[in-house]
C-alpha cells in the first residue's frame, strides 16, 4: 500500500474578518471569508478551495478514463458550481454541480458518445474527492457531449 502525504501551512494573524495565507508548495495564496458571507473577499476561501478540489479531481479522473478507453477528444472543459446554504446562521456546503463539456473528434460515432457519457458518470463516483465528501455534499452531473462537427 502506498501512502502520499500532502502538506499545507496556514497563517491567520487576526480575527474573523482578517486575511490569512496558505502555502502548499505549488499553491500559495491569501485566504479570507468571501463577501457573500460578510468577509473581506481577499484571495480565495474554503468554499472555492473545496469546489476547486472536487472539480480538478473530477476532470483529471475523467481525462484518465477517456485515455484508458482510447476515447479521443478535441476538448474537455467544465464549469462547476458550489451551493452553500446558510440557514439560521448554520453554514452548510450543500451541493456541487459539475457541467463537463466533452467535444469528441468529428468522426466519433454514437457508441463513442455513449461511452463518453458513461465515463463522465463513472468519473464522479471514482474521484477521491467525490468519495471523501460522499454523504455530506450532493454532487450533480450535467454532462454535455458532442462531436467536433456540431
Amino acid at each position: 500500500m502506498a501512502e502520499h502525504y500532502f502538506h499545507l501551512t496556514t497563517n491567520w494573524p487576526g480575527l474573523r474578518n482578517d486575511i490569512g495565507t496558505i502555502d502548499a508548495g505549488n499553491l500559495k495564496t491569501e485566504v479570507s471569508i468571501p463577501p457573500e458571507m460578510d468577509g473581506p473577499g481577499v484571495g480565495t476561501n474554503p468554499d472555492e478551495l473545496l469546489l476547486g478540489a472536487a472539480a480538478t479531481c473530477y476532470i483529471i479522473t475523467l481525462a484518465a478514463m477517456m485515455e484508458r478507453s482510447n476515447l479521443e477528444k478535441e476538448a474537455l472543459t467544465m464549469e462547476s458550481v458550489g451551493v452553500v446554504d446558510v440557514t439560521n446562521g448554520v453554514i452548510t456546503y450543500k451541493k456541487i454541480i459539475h457541467k463537463p463539456h466533452i467535444v469528441l473528434k468529428a468522426d466519433a460515432m454514437e457508441k463513442d458518445e455513449s461511452l463518453a457519457l458513461r465515463l463522465a458518470e463513472k468519473a464522479e463516483t471514482s474521484c477521491m474527492i467525490s468519495r471523501a465528501i460522499q454523504g455530506n455534499v450532493e454532487i450533480e452531473l450535467q454532462a454535455v457531449i458532442r462531436t467536433g462537427d456540431k
